[in-house]
């Protein structure tokens, strides 16, 4: 099971650079990320959404090359590869896995302008190292599906930039004993 995680921040390019450093943390198998999505409110309030993975780019790429197989075997290949492009890039459109687009639609819409917002869905997670790379970065937790301790933890953890708390658990793990600071 994912946990959900929204971290909000008041700057438009902040939830990005630590979608950023999660992507790197997860190549070196410090975090299993279900979804990572960044929601942006410019200055005019203008929202948009930026999911890590274009499901409908990634779907025209898949339909085209079973096209092209499928296409080779009818002996047109083009008419296959357009065909399945298109239906490929269809369903990438229909489909929607991860966290709700309405849900980040609609919890966008409390962000001040010129801000921005981190939507993870966590499957697995080594939170100390974790949360020494991401806390640099602050921010304020807007929703969590975690345990209140556990939200209210990572939280000290966001606003102290990487002190984390003496007696608390974060994520599922003690600090060890006389641990102050994640990050230095």
């Amino acid at each position: 099971m994912a946990d959900l995680i929204v971290v909000g921040y008041d700057d438009e390019h902040r939830a990005e650079e630590v979608r950023l450093a999660l992507a790197k943390l997860q190549q070196e198998y410090l975090i299993d990320l279900a979804d990572a999505a960044v929601v942006v409110k410019d200055s005019e309030g203008k929202i948009k959404l930026k999911q890590a993975v274009n499901l409908p780019a990634t779907g025209a790429l898949s339909g085209g090359f079973w096209g092209l197989l499928i296409g080779a075997l009818f002996l047109n290949p083009l008419l296959g590869v357009a065909v399945g492009a298109a239906s490929g890039a269809l369903a990438g459109a229909l489909s929607d896995v991860g966290v709700d687009d309405n849900f980040m639609r609609e919890l966008s819409e409390i962000l001040p302008p010129s801000s921005s917002a981190l939507f993870v869905l966590v499957r697995k997670v080594t939170p100390d190292k974790v949360l020494a790379e991401v806390s640099k970065y602050g921010g304020r937790v807007l929703r969590s599906s975690l345990s209140k301790e556990d939200e209210r933890a990572l939280q000290e953890v966001l606003t102290n930039r990487g002190l984390t708390p003496a007696s608390t658990t974060v994520l599922g793990t003690t600090p060890a004993p006389g641990s102050t600071a994640a990050g230095e």
